[in-house]
């Protein structure tokens, strides 16, 4: 029996529409030109954040707001998978250094401006040394942003791929499915991420850079935000001693390896941060591009004479905000199985998704 979808990609958010599509009972099939571990996709190289309050400073509000509803689907969603993947929701630690004080308060300022809901507490250094010992005395105070987690990227990624094993979703892996062909579907959906740029002309990459450190003495409570002359740095204590150190918004479509620059910047941050890490070991220095769109805002568009579907430009922002999109993705989908032919409507949770002329034209 013919498919109702082939998903095209199985990076994160191929994966989880694969997942949902077909607990809600339909007949999928996965295409990816890359393994069953997901080690290639660039969900592999990430911190897995699900930050909305750090994030709306820079995002618009509609984006906060999806990142609001995954913060709340992902704990829906995890324990249905048949392998646990850790997830932390004991929120976001913005430290800087007294250089950076301006910063900070430009920080505090923006996110007052931009997110009347955010919730957060300026913590001084007593009480910043009580919420997250690690720390010591090192900072003088730093803000804590409460509703924020992060989840295990690398655990997720073969648990999804043993979700599907156990919905009896055909899949694909080291498949690639080139622009010229059309998988047996009645709707094909693209979710190749940067892949589809000979598709998606607008897509550019944001480079993220990311090393794994191996500190088993040091434990993190929560994520922790460096605030950097460049970028923002983070840390994200793993499972099994392992320490994640990242930045994800250098402007660049060069996937080369991390140069001696970015691989001091990131280490001497995390040893400003911690200064035990001079001890920790280096285990996976690492960095790939996000896809982005000119405006940073993800997209889905729909040629009915094709019956293909293109969801892209995630930018940073692939765990905040994958599950939003899916659910919107499942939202859509049934109008086009029973129609094919019929135009994208505007999006039903999310109209931008959907209405972005400017973003949306086919090529």
């Amino acid at each position: 029996m013919e498919p109702d979808i082939a998903i095209v990609g199985g990076g994160l958010l191929g994966r989880l529409l694969a997942w949902r599509s077909a607990i809600g009972g339909l007949r999928v099939v996965l295409y990816d030109a890359n393994d069953r571990l997901g080690s290639e996709a660039t969900a592999w190289v990430a911190g897995g954040m699900v930050t909305p309050q750090a994030e709306a400073v820079d995002a618009e509000p509609e984006l906060v707001a999806m990142g609001r509803r995954s913060l709340a689907l992902w704990p829906e969603w995890l324990p249905a998978l048949p392998a646990p993947v850790h997830y932390s929701n004991s929120g976001t630690l913005l430290l800087w250094q007294r250089a950076d004080a301006g910063e900070a308060s430009r920080f505090e300022s923006l996110l007052k401006a931009r997110d009347p809901e955010a919730h957060y507490r300026r913590l001084n250094r007593a009480e910043l040394a009580e919420r997250e010992p690690a720390l010591g005395n090192r900072f003088q105070e730093a803000l804590y942003l409460p509703a924020e987690a992060h989840v295990d990227n690398r655990q997720l990624l073969p648990a999804l791929a043993d979700a599907l094993d156990e919905l009896g979703v055909e899949c694909h892996w080291n498949r690639r499915v080139e622009d010229t062909e059309r998988p047996d579907a009645r709707i094909v959906i693209d979710c190749r991420g940067k892949s589809a740029k000979s598709r998606w002309k607008q897509l550019r990459g944001v480079r993220g850079e990311l090393v794994r450190l191996h500190a088993p003495g040091v434990e993190l409570r929560h994520m922790i935000r460096l605030l950097h002359p460049r970028y923002s740095i983070y840390l994200i204590s793993r499972p099994g001693g392992n320490l994640v150190v990242g930045a994800t918004a250098i402007e660049s479509d060069d996937c080369s390896p991390v140069s001696v620059r970015g691989a001091l910047e990131l280490l001497s941050a995390a040893y400003a941060v911690l200064p035990e890490l001079g001890e920790a070991r280096i285990i996976e220095l690492d960095c790939d591009c996000r896809p982005a769109l000119p405006d940073n805002r993800p997209a889905i568009r729909y040629t009915p004479q094709a019956g293909l579907m293109e969801v892209n430009g995630l930018y940073r922002h692939g765990f905040l905000l994958s599950p939003a999109v899916v659910e919107e993705v499942l939202a859509i989908l049934p109008r086009l199985l029973s129609n094919p032919g019929s135009e994208l409507a505007e999006s039903p949770r999310w109209p931008s998704l959907g209405a972005r002329d400017e973003v949306l034209a086919c090529h």
